[in-house]
């Protein structure tokens, strides 16, 4: 029965609240290590609370993974309800999430089943939420499970960055790019790609005009695009800009829904708040 069947999620989806409570996802928060201690990513600190430590001392946090005996108390609490769980977690290529997941996985004799989202952020946000459409549908277990892990090479995820200032502090690019895109005000899209990020085209200029643009090609082969849902992610952008683009996006393509997410703070530590994307899924695979 679907009803003995929980979606579970680490936090990086960046879901929210209100797409949680509204599929019954449980969420695994991941640890986020500021000023010497550890919080519980959207529980105990949000990106907010990353920009303002980071304005004040110059200094970001680390990221860190559920370790295993987090996932084997995490997926406890349902099995030891008679529910079998379907766990999503963010792509293997860029935490220990995904193998942590998996070693408590196997204390369930088959009850827990992990999905590699391949992804990040709402990337892996809109397959949480497509198999939960599919567990409403009626769809059993095991049908989920491969109709879902089946979307994966379909989703499209990308980010416009407005500084690099983050990604430089982190370890991820050189002063010398950060000079160079600086001076030549340069804002990389930032895309995931067969489970990990690389970069994409390279715009130049004013960051929300530019975000026009890239929403202008992201969507421009209407006829690949499934048009059940897109989310605008953003980490911390200004009201109007996020607006702006809302409209943009649902004047270009008719989406059944457009989602708003505020990207966690595995997002915001890397990318910094000016960083915004439109994620969605192809009918074709993303290459």
């Amino acid at each position: 029965m679907t009803e003995n069947i929980v979606i579970t999620s680490d936090s990086t989806t960046d879901l929210g609240s209100k797409l949680c409570e509204r599929y019954n996802i449980s969420v695994l928060p991941l640890g986020v290590t500021l000023g010497g201690k550890t919080y519980k990513d959207g529980i105990d600190i949000n990106p907010d609370d990353v920009y303002e430590h980071h304005r004040k001392t110059g200094e970001l946090p680390k990221t860190t993974a559920a370790n295993v005996g987090e996932c084997i108390d995490f997926f406890k609490q349902f099995v030891d309800d008679g529910k079998k769980v379907i766990h999503f977690t963010i792509s293997s290529d860029m935490s220990s999430t995904y193998s942590n997941s998996c070693l408590a996985a196997a204390e369930f004799d088959g009850n827990v089943h992990i999905i590699d989202t391949k992804n990040l952020s709402t990337g892996g946000g809109l397959l949480v939420v497509s198999a939960a459409e599919m567990l409403l549908s009626g769809m059993e277990f095991e049908e989920v499970v491969e109709k879902t892990e089946a979307l994966v090479p379909f989703i499209d995820t990308s980010f416009v960055i407005d500084s690099l200032e983050y990604l430089h502090k982190g370890g991820r690019c050189t002063a010398v790019e950060m000079f160079g895109a600086n001076l030549l005000k340069l804002k990389p899209c930032i895309e995931v790609k067969n489970g990990k990020m690389d970069v994409g085209k390279k715009y130049r200029g004013r960051f929300d005009i530019i975000l026009k643009q890239y929403v202008e090609e992201r969507l421009s082969n209407k006829d690949d695009i499934d048009s059940d849902r897109i989310f605008v992610t953003h980490a911390g952008c200004d009201e109007q800009i996020v607006n702006d683009i809302v409209a943009q996006v649902k004047k270009t393509v008719p989406f059944k829904e457009v989602f708003i997410a505020r990207a966690g703070c595995t997002v915001s530590s890397h990318c910094g708040r000016n960083t915004l994307g439109v994620l969605f899924i192809r009918k074709s695979p993303v290459v």
